[in-house]
C-alpha cells in the first residue's frame, strides 16, 4: 500500500507528505513548527532539501549548516543528519534516491 499524497505526522511539530515517487526518485514535502526537530538518523538513500519557505539549521555528521528560503543542501548516503525548524511555518522539499521504500509503504 502506497501512502503517496497522505499527510503524516513525522515527530512533533513535523508534518510530512510524499508527492510522488517513480522507479528510483521520490519527492516529500515537510512542514514544521518553529523550533521542531527532524531527529538525527541515517538511511542509505541520497537527500536534497530546497528550503521552500523558513529557515532552518542542518546537522550532518557533526557539522551544522544554515538554510534559509531559496537555498538546498545535499545530504550523502549513510550520513547522521538532522533539521531543527528557526522560523514558524517553515517548510522543506526533500528528493531521495532511491525511494524511501520505508516510508512510502507504511
Amino acid at each position: 500500500m502506497s501512502n503517496i499524497g497522505v499527510w503524516e505526522t513525522a515527530e512533533p511539530g513535523v508534518k510530512r507528505c510524499i508527492l510522488n515517487a517513480a522507479d528510483s526518485l521520490m519527492m516529500m514535502e515537510v512542514h514544521f513548527a518553529k523550533g521542531a526537530e527532524g531527529y538525527e538518523h541515517s538511511h542509505p538513500h541520497e537527500q536534497m532539501s530546497y528550503c521552500l519557505r523558513g529557515s532552518f539549521i542542518f546537522r550532518i555528521d557533526g557539522k551544522e549548516y544554515a538554510v534559509v528560503a531559496g537555498n538546498s543542501i545535499a545530504i550523502p548516503r549513510n550520513a547522521k543528519h538532522g533539521v531543527t525548524a528557526l522560523e514558524e511555518d517553515s517548510a522543506l522539499l526533500d528528493v531521495f534516491t532511491p525511494i524511501r521504500e520505508d516510508l512510502l509503504k507504511r
